[in-house]
């Protein structure tokens, strides 16, 4: 992965987010989104020596598009200034569709590599599902929050979405509250390319995921609908 080529490429998208600029410039999207590939490819087989409910995800539908979805949003710019890909075991990457916890990652046009890993945004029933889970298995979600390896890496869950207070139907609960609190169950740790590009991108992108993946695996034992 041409990795100074692909962040010149989205700085140039950036200021000039629009369809002619995109469509002049469309060979260089081509050879970029053909080399990112390439490396979800690689990730995909990497991981599945230590998660192997992920060996079979299909790279290109892991892949998301760089078309933007302006239906809802005051800003109309019709493009995104990153690429990105979500890993899961169940094929789809889209919270919205219920493919669980996901491994993600996404490199943009600052030169910042966003490695992830959990479930962000779930859908409201799996998202009560997840809260039920933390209560019933306390103990367990309390180990994993300790996990050496999750915690030197990631810390803490991310706080980004949170309610300022229990949502409905946990108001009395007493375990984990501030947890129960989160609309997201997902880790996620930024790195700049810009200054130092890593000897081996994947490597480096996969690591993250194998620290990550006490989160996924606890999210897993909850069944989605």
């Amino acid at each position: 992965m041409h990795v100074r080529d692909l962040i010149g490429y989205l700085g140039e998208l950036a200021e000039n987010n629009n369809r002619a600029w995109f469509v002049m410039n469309k060979p260089r999207y081509d050879i970029l989104r053909a080399e990112f590939l390439e490396l979800v490819v690689r990730l995909i087989r990497e991981i599945g020596k230590f998660d192997p409910a992920v060996a079979d995800c299909n790279p290109k539908k892991a892949l998301f598009r760089i078309n933007r979805d302006i239906r809802f949003s005051h800003d109309k710019s019709p493009y995104k200034t990153y690429f990105s890909a979500a890993i899961t075991a169940s094929g789809l990457k889209k919270p919205s569709q219920g493919g669980g916890p996901s491994y993600y990652f996404h490199i943009d046009a600052n030169g910042t590599l966003l490695v992830a890993g959990g479930e962000y945004m779930p859908p409201p029933a799996r998202l009560k599902a997840i809260r039920e889970r933390v209560i019933e298995d306390a103990a367990g979600f309390g180990k994993m929050l300790k996990n050496k390896r999750l915690k030197q890496t990631y810390g803490d869950l991310q706080e980004e979405c949170k309610l300022k207070r229990l949502p409905k139907g946990f108001e009395n609960a007493e375990v984990h509250p501030e947890y129960l609190k989160l609309k997201s169950f997902i880790v996620w740790t930024e790195t700049s390319l810009k200054n130092k590009k890593p000897d081996d991108l994947a490597e480096q992108i996969v690591s993250g995921f194998r620290d990550s993946q006490p989160l996924v695996n606890w999210l897993r034992e909850i069944p989605l609908a």
